[in-house]
């Protein structure tokens, strides 16, 4: 069985797969060698790298393992077709996003950026109107795995918790559930929305203008999941009007963002260059679940953690 990578990880994480299968031969390399990736049975990535093409020259794929959740640019049709089956990461993100999210509600609450910047100047003001997360109603666009532990994490603090999924099910951690077609009416109640949903054609866009209109004016906005969740236009008037406080933002609908967008600029913006899911943690957490499933696989087994359904896209 041979199995290619076209992520060079460090060299424990090899040697430390490769003890546990020494009956595998392995490649690892930094993109796909196209002469070895073809001779592969299994094929491991971050997703960005593959094509129809490709993935119609690989006679031998039977298993694709995405080391990343994210999975807008894979060729899901094309793997459909060929019968290949796809699985992903999803729930390492966990902590670190979870974490992440804490962390900019504790910084807008307790006033960081302007006590950084007082610091700067040796400015001494008592005056900043300090707040506290407790109370506080949080919003989660998306529960699952990630929002369930923002949850958590958030209840810590005594937070009231509303969640937002497909199907309107109960979710661990959550006050409150609503189904993704009756979500408006949990807008109003927010002091913090979080936003964690993937990218899909039913989530592409999914809030508009009128979204905005129904928050209050001091709700704070932070996006963890996918940029083209709103229009850049849409988030970029809503913050010029103020029709909410503040947005926390790790990723966009072009990336990186460009140096002339206006959202660099805009005070109540807080920009971050898509790092809340980035720890030293994430490669060995990923190849643990590879390594689950790699156990199944030799054993023709089916209990397969993270399987794709390719035609909803996660």
């Amino acid at each position: 069985m041979k199995i290619y990578s076209s992520i060079l990880p460090a060299e424990a994480l090899q040697e430390d797969v490769k003890k546990e299968f020494p009956q595998v031969s392995f490649e690892f390399h930094k993109g796909i060698k196209e002469e070895l990736f073809l001779d592969a049975e299994i094929f491991l990535t971050y997703g960005e790298d593959l094509t129809e093409e490709l993935i119609y020259k690989a006679d031998k794929l039977k298993w694709i393992m995405v080391m990343s959740a994210g999975l807008d640019r894979m060729p899901f049709t094309a793997c459909k077709k060929r019968g290949i089956l796809v699985t992903n990461v999803r729930g390492i993100h966990k902590i670190p996003m979870a974490e992440f999210t804490i962390g900019m509600m504790l910084q807008h609450v307790k006033q960081m950026r302007s006590l950084w910047a007082n610091e700067q100047t040796r400015t001494w003001e008592r005056k900043l109107p300090m707040g506290e997360l407790y109370g506080k109603t949080l919003l989660i666009l998306g529960i699952g795995a990630i929002g369930g532990e923002v949850a958590r994490l958030a209840k810590a603090f005594n937070m009231k918790i509303i969640g937002v999924n497909r199907s309107g099910r109960e979710a661990e951690w959550a006050d409150e559930i609503f189904p993704m077609e009756n979500y408006r009416a949990a807008l109003p109640q927010a002091d913090f929305i979080v936003s964690v949903l993937p990218s899909t054609k039913e989530t592409k866009h999914f809030l508009d203008a009128s979204d905005f209109e129904m928050m209050k004016n001091s709700t704070v906005f932070i996006n963890i999941g996918r940029g083209d969740l709103v229009k850049d236009e849409v988030l970029v008037t809503a913050l010029q009007e103020k029709k909410i406080a503040h947005a926390y933002l790790d990723v966009f609908y072009e990336e990186p963002l460009k140096e002339s967008h206006p959202l660099w600029t805009m005070e109540n913006v807080t920009v971050t260059p898509h790092i809340s899911s980035l720890t030293k943690n994430y490669l060995p957490r990923s190849f643990e679940i590879f390594k689950h499933n790699l156990h199944k696989y030799i054993k023709n087994g089916s209990d397969y953690l993270n399987v794709i359904d390719m035609d909803r896209g996660y």
